[in-house]
């Protein structure tokens, strides 16, 4: 159960409401600043994210409040506002930095990798996140703007992996997304992003043999994913040659490992139970960890709540409500501290496998063999 709904709509309506959202923006003046300042300024980006918003967690603390999860669209227009006019922002910001940077004489050869690598921290943490709210919506404006979002880092298969399969088989091997007990980052990044391709690619083409049609039907969304994908490399390239081709890798290969960082940490060792014969459970909170942490979430337009997300996946980030400990997994800290804990394995099964001895000990007290659990080899789901 979710605490109290506290936050009426009327209040939700308020541009003054939806502005903490918004200093996500302020990311884009800043790697500008950074590209015109050079030197150790290229890292600027980077440590605001991950540094200044774990600090800022720390003196504000959590947020628990819920808003009526039956507050209509138009009361959140400035909400959704952010999220769609991040996608032409971030793309003037990301060819405009090709242009400028592969031009200016100030800039260095790791100046340049650093400044793209701070471009690939905004469209990773805050572009990436912003299309997976956007995917999630009914209107033709929201998924364009989410399609080009991930065209924009080449991850546009992210959008039918998300929906067609994590969604459906989050905790089941079959999900290649949820991290195993004991799997380090560094053995899972190269998986997932083998096996996210191939099951996204396959969910599709099973899609259109259900409506006899072949596989490279043009219905098929693939096809639009590698012409946006592809347009995207052209211009990057018509903007700043090859060197600004280059760069736009650099960005579009570090926006994609921060995703699935996040990836890894919102499901690592949690697990539905399996009920024989190939089937599982439903999908309950406690198949996710979560964190109130108020800045995290200002940031992340509140990915953090993540069991009510996959409880109600079409439902707006203000909307997504809160849990308690005794609901669903808490994590001891917010997103940006918890992904860098993940890059170093020792410190991270130090701090997340205890708490997932205890999520077990706590829903499934019945189960004493975790094996088949561990190694993700009991059956798959059909």
């Amino acid at each position: 159960m979710t605490a109290f709904s506290n936050i009426p709509a009327q209040q939700l309506s308020k541009w003054t409401s939806a502005l903490p959202f918004w200093l996500s923006l302020l990311l884009l003046p800043l790697v500008w600043l950074s590209a015109s300042l050079g030197g150790w300024w290229v890292i600027i980006v980077p440590v605001a994210t991950w540094y200044l918003f774990s600090a800022l967690d720390a003196v504000l603390g959590l947020y628990t409040d819920n808003a009526d999860p039956q507050t209509p669209d138009e009361d959140l227009f400035w909400y959704r506002l952010v999220t769609i006019a991040w996608a032409p922002l971030q793309a003037a910001t990301l060819f405009g930095l090709i242009y400028v940077a592969t031009r200016a004489d100030h800039l260095s050869g790791w100046e340049l990798v650093g400044l793209f690598f701070g471009m690939g921290v905004i469209s990773g943490t805050v572009g990436i996140n912003y299309s997976h709210e956007l995917m999630h919506q009914k209107n033709k404006l929201e998924r364009t703007m989410a399609d080009l979002l991930l065209a924009q880092v080449l991850y546009s298969h992210f959008r039918s992996e998300h929906l067609l399969v994590h969604h459906r088989y989050i905790g089941t091997p079959r999900d290649p997304v949820t991290a195993r007990y004991n799997e380090g980052f560094h053995k899972y990044y190269p998986r997932v992003l083998r096996q996210c391709w191939q099951s996204a690619f396959k969910a599709e083409a099973d899609m259109l043999k259900r409506k006899n049609l072949p596989w490279h039907a043009a219905s098929n969304p693939f096809w639009r994913y590698w012409a946006l994908q592809l347009a995207m490399l052209a211009l990057a390239f018509a903007l700043g040659g090859w060197l600004g081709l280059g760069l736009f890798l650099v960005q579009a290969g570090t926006a994609i490992w921060q995703l699935e960082l996040v990836n890894y940490v919102e499901h690592y060792g949690l697990t539905r139970k399996h009920l024989g014969n190939g089937k599982y459970e439903h999908v309950k909170p406690h198949h996710s960890w979560n964190a109130a942490q108020k800045a995290s979430n200002w940031l992340l337009i509140n990915l953090q709540r993540h069991s009510d997300h996959h409880y109600k996946p079409d439902r707006r980030f203000p909307l997504l409500q809160n849990y308690s400990d005794e609901d669903a997994p808490q994590l001891p800290y917010g997103y940006p501290v918890m992904t860098m804990a993940a890059m170093i394995p020792p410190l991270w099964r130090r701090v997340m496998n205890p708490r997932v001895r205890d999520w077990r000990k706590q829903y499934y007290p019945d189960i004493s063999d975790w094996s088949a659990y561990n190694s993700a080899t009991n059956p798959m789901p059909r």
